[in-house]
């Protein structure tokens, strides 16, 4: 045998993992960029399907949206749908490194391995991770919604492999403590619904913003914030002559009266003063009839919080209620329309009613009634005085003194000026205030 020298014969590259080496580079590169296109795929579909809004994927669901109702069938469980797309994206990724691998060493010889190598992994991390996971994050229903749809099919056909790989993982997972079944939506609290409501921007006009939040805090606030004070309460004394008692129901300005013996106390019942219009018309009202149509008295406990007030109201059919403590006194008188008005703002069209409570001056102060509630007065004037002790005016600033104050006495109450106008018996009757006051420092007290 005789060896003849020259070139030597071709040597065929590299059989790589099995990938023949002869494959024709642009085959190569275009299977490539394929599945780099994949891995994208799989990338943006996780981070889109996760950064979906639970809520609102519920809300078009319910209303036939079908990618909706196919992202929100896969994120029932969460843990078949990581496994079905991480199984994906590493079979491309690793799929993709061996052509790569084969590629480079075509085009560049051994050398190419880490070239191929290093430009892979910045094609990868650039167009197959961090820019279809940001498109994703983004925008999440334009890419999980078409997303679903592959995903679904692919889940159908992978399936006993997605099974094998979530009960090895699984297994472990239990092993740990955590029970991977147990995931899903959470409820929000309130407080975070407070910040959904807030976050609301223009989605939510400002109006209903602040009707959602009043109906949130109904459970904060009891009868007792809002009642109408007992000395304050109109009725009905049985022991009156019949006359004044008739000019009292053609004359009153409110539609449901306690009717009571003397006191308040001695409560009989609660009138619907519309049931007695018919014969009050006529002149034919008598002691009898008034006392026919009187319904029993309804008492409520002074900690009932609003919320369960309202649901109470509605179940018993009634509108008015007496608020009474502990011992059974009567506190005062609250209504369906003050609770009305906790959610929706005050909405009485009486300009005397609130002239009592807001009397604007000249110097641009307003002359207020002690008997006006703190919570009132915070509404109207965007204050923050306290509201977990004294329910009115007057009761925070004989608190706050610990006395009661002369006339002509100023304050600053919790860094909000106030200056005493009036006292009447042991209690503040009148008091100025100054809305555009910015408050300082609290508990300063100075006398005029």
């Amino acid at each position: 045998m005789s060896i003849t020298h020259g070139e030597p014969p071709p040597v065929a590259g590299p059989e790589l993992e099995g990938i023949p080496s002869d494959i024709p580079p642009e085959l190569l590169l275009g299977v490539l960029l394929a599945l780099i296109l994949l891995s994208a795929f799989f990338s943006g579909s996780e981070t889109s399907l996760i950064s979906l809004n639970r809520y609102r994927l519920k809300h078009l669901a319910r209303n036939g949206h079908h990618g909706a109702e196919r992202a929100l069938a896969l994120l029932e469980r969460p843990d078949r749908l990581i496994g079905l797309i991480l199984l994906g994206n590493n079979f491309v990724n690793i799929l993709a490194s061996s052509l790569a691998t084969v590629l480079a060493v075509q085009l560049l010889g051994d050398a190419g391995i880490a070239i191929g190598a290093g430009i892979l992994t910045v094609v990868v991390l650039v167009f197959a991770e961090v820019a279809p996971k940001t498109l994703a994050a983004l925008h999440p229903e334009r890419f999980a919604f078409p997303a679903s749809f592959v995903l679904s099919l692919l889940m159908r056909v992978t399936w006993p492999l997605v099974w094998a790989l979530n009960a090895i993982s699984n297994t472990l997972l239990r092993l740990l403590g955590v029970r991977p079944g147990e995931g899903g939506m959470q409820p929000l609290s309130r407080e975070e619904l407070r910040s959904v409501v807030n976050e609301g921007g223009a989605l939510i006009p400002q109006r209903h913003q602040q009707m959602l939040l009043s109906i949130l805090d109904l459970e904060k606030v009891t009868v007792e914030d809002i009642m109408i004070p007992r000395n304050e309460i109109v009725g009905i004394d049985l022991e009156q002559d019949w006359d004044d008692i008739i000019k009292q129901l053609a004359t009153t300005q409110h539609t449901r009266l306690p009717i009571f013996r003397s006191d308040i106390d001695n409560v009989v019942g609660l009138l619907h003063v519309r049931n007695l219009l018919g014969p009050l018309r006529r002149g034919e009202l008598s002691r009898e009839h008034l006392m026919e149509v009187i319904r029993e008295p309804y008492f409520i406990p002074e900690a009932t919080p609003l919320n369960h007030q309202l649901m109470q109201f509605q179940q018993q059919r009634r509108r008015i209620g007496l608020v009474v403590n502990e011992y059974g006194d009567i506190r005062g008188l609250v209504t369906l329309d003050d609770i009305l008005e906790e959610i929706v703002g005050e909405f009485t069209t009486d300009p005397a009613s609130r002239s009592r409570i807001l009397v604007p001056q000249g110097d641009g102060t307003y002359l207020v009634d002690g008997a006006t509630s703190i919570r009132e007065l915070n509404r109207l004037l965007e204050w923050q005085l306290p509201t977990a002790g004294a329910k009115t005016l007057n009761g925070l600033i004989t608190e706050y003194l610990e006395s009661i104050p002369e006339p002509g006495t100023s304050i600053l109450l919790r860094g909000y000026p106030v200056e005493i106008v009036q006292v009447s018996g042991n209690t503040v009757k009148t008091a100025r205030i100054d809305p555009t006051f910015q408050p300082r420092s609290p508990n300063e007290v100075r006398e005029a």
